[in-house]
């Protein structure tokens, strides 16, 4: 079959991320099981299976209140008619309960750590500035050119709306959006 996508002529390079991320997460969980077997060789099986089980409630528990938090300001903003603003930590408070529920000690300290709001307002003020540069520094054509374009305004303020139209030279005729498919 064909469906008309061309095929790249470069040969497709492994990140660097796509390489260690696989190799940072087996180094993640061999030293979580090597601190649930040290903790568990100083005082019992018992007393890890508690500290996994109240990991997962206060999880949980904080999941469900950021939930109610976001869901609270969604509302508000909606009502007042206004963009809603960043939701004063939720997602991080979230990634913070979900933490807590993963199985582990360093999963754990991670997910309380996260629950400080100093930690939080950090955490924020740093992601969007890390968002903000590569935006701006996004390759025409790329996803994050796809954002950058979505940002454009009129100057009273108003979003403009509007499709794009390539032109193809020597293309007078009118071509089928897609070729036809081949058996």
């Amino acid at each position: 079959m064909t469906t008309g996508a061309q095929t790249p002529t470069h040969p497709a390079r492994r990140s660097r991320l796509r390489t260690f991320l696989p190799l940072g997460v087996a180094a993640w969980l061999v030293l979580e099981i090597w601190l649930l077997i040290l903790v568990a060789g100083a005082t019992n099986g018992f007393v890890v299976f508690l500290i996994l089980l109240a990991g997962l409630v206060a999880g949980a528990a904080v999941i469900k209140k950021a939930g109610r938090r976001a869901f609270r300001n969604l509302n508000e903003a909606l009502n007042k008619g206004t963009a809603p603003t960043s939701g004063g930590g939720s997602g991080l408070m979230m990634l913070g309960g979900l933490l807590l529920m993963i199985p582990g000690l360093v999963s754990d300290a991670a997910g309380l750590l996260l629950l400080i709001p100093p930690v939080q307002k950090a955490l924020g003020r740093f992601a969007e500035r890390t968002v903000e540069r590569r935006l701006r520094a996004a390759v025409p054509g790329s996803v994050g050119g796809a954002f950058q374009q979505a940002r454009m305004y009129r100057p009273d303020g108003k979003v403009v709306q509007g499709e794009v139209v390539r032109d193809e030279p020597g293309g007078d005729t009118p071509q089928d959006p897609r070729p036809p498919l081949t058996r």
